[in-house]
């Protein structure tokens, strides 16, 4: 039985970093969070976790809730995610996802936290020559936001080996869905995720959806990705967790998706069936750096972790992103 040491998520209220809040909840570990807010939402923390609003750079702060929650763990999801934006603003995604993160590290090694779960992601991959992707293929980001987060995770090898601090990088594949209990979900306005975007226009909040890219190496034409669902994600973390504090001396970096790919127009086609609708589709362009085929190689944390998918079934993912979509719709009339 794993000792359930006192948790910090940083970016706690936000889409992950809520759904992970819940799933350590749920498994009885003590959570607090902080969260600027610039992108996360208050309502997605749940009554009864002790919240921070302010910046993980804040180093008094940060050692503030070290000493209050008596911390022991870290859950990182803070930071910038949108890749055209990364491409665009360079500086603001080496500030928020790299700078920060070491602020955060230092503070961390101060306080004497042991354990450190980094969000990374398989952008860190850039365009892979072969799909699936596993963990020992070359890492060659061809945008700052997968540098950003592969610079993370190179800070935190080096700290792993100069300090009592061990860590986990999951790199995440597409993240999508939604609470199967509809507490948390997607709720950025204006998001770039294809489900997330898909429920919105089956709803009538957007009128189509934008197709990039028909000419792909890949049996329909369009880019196939590999969806995960953010529960099984989240149980992921907390998982890894228990896998840090049972081996201290032991990091870990694994892929997390299903192993499986589909298509944007089976993702389309599959909000259709949900849905009992057709939404518009809008063909265009390709946009810059998308690889044909985006699939996780995940036999590395099937063998590391006890982790067992429950919602890996892409129907279910989009039945309960719509779900969260109709509540959201609820949330803001309120």
């Amino acid at each position: 039985m794993t000792t359930k040491v006192p948790v910090l998520v940083t970016g706690g209220a936000g889409y992950i970093g809520s759904h992970a809040v819940l799933a350590l909840l749920d498994a009885g570990w003590p959570v607090a969070v902080i969260d600027n807010l610039v992108t996360g939402f208050r309502f997605a923390v749940p009554e009864g976790v002790p919240f921070y609003e302010g910046d993980i750079a804040d180093a008094d702060l940060l050692a503030r809730i070290f000493t209050e929650q008596g911390t022991k763990a870290v859950m990182h999801f803070a930071g910038s995610i949108i890749v055209p934006e990364s491409v665009e603003n360079p500086l603001k995604y080496y500030h928020n996802n790299t700078a920060k993160s070491r602020a955060l590290m230092e503070a961390a090694v101060k306080a004497g936290v042991a354990h450190f779960i980094f969000s990374s992601t398989a952008a860190t991959y850039g365009i892979p020559e072969v799909s699936p992707v596993c963990e020992e293929s070359p890492k060659v980001p061809i945008n700052p936001y997968g540098m950003s987060k592969l610079m993370t995770e190179i800070m935190l090898a080096d700290v792993s080996r100069a300090h009592p601090l061990n860590y986990c990088a999951l790199r995440y594949f597409n993240v999508a869905g939604a609470d199967p209990q509809a507490r948390t979900g997607q709720s950025t306005a204006g998001a770039t995720h294809l489900i997330k975007v898909s429920v919105e226009a089956a709803l009538g909040k957007r009128g189509h959806v934008a197709v990039f890219g028909t000419d792909f190496d890949t049996p329909d034409g369009t880019g196939v990705r590999d969806y995960i669902h953010v529960s099984d994600l989240a149980d992921a973390h907390v998982l890894a967790l228990e896998a840090l504090i049972e081996q201290p001396e032991r990091s870990l970096t694994m892929n997390c998706g299903y192993g499986r790919g589909f298509s944007v127009l089976e993702v389309l086609d599959a909000v259709d069936r949900v849905t009992n609708r057709t939404i518009e589709r809008r063909m265009e362009g390709r946009r810059a750096g998308d690889p044909d085929s985006l699939i996780s190689d995940n036999r590395k944390i099937k063998a590391t972790l006890p982790w067992q998918p429950r919602y890996a079934d892409l129907p279910t993912i989009v039945t309960h992103a719509l779900a969260w979509e109709r509540k959201l719709t609820e949330i803001r009339k309120g």
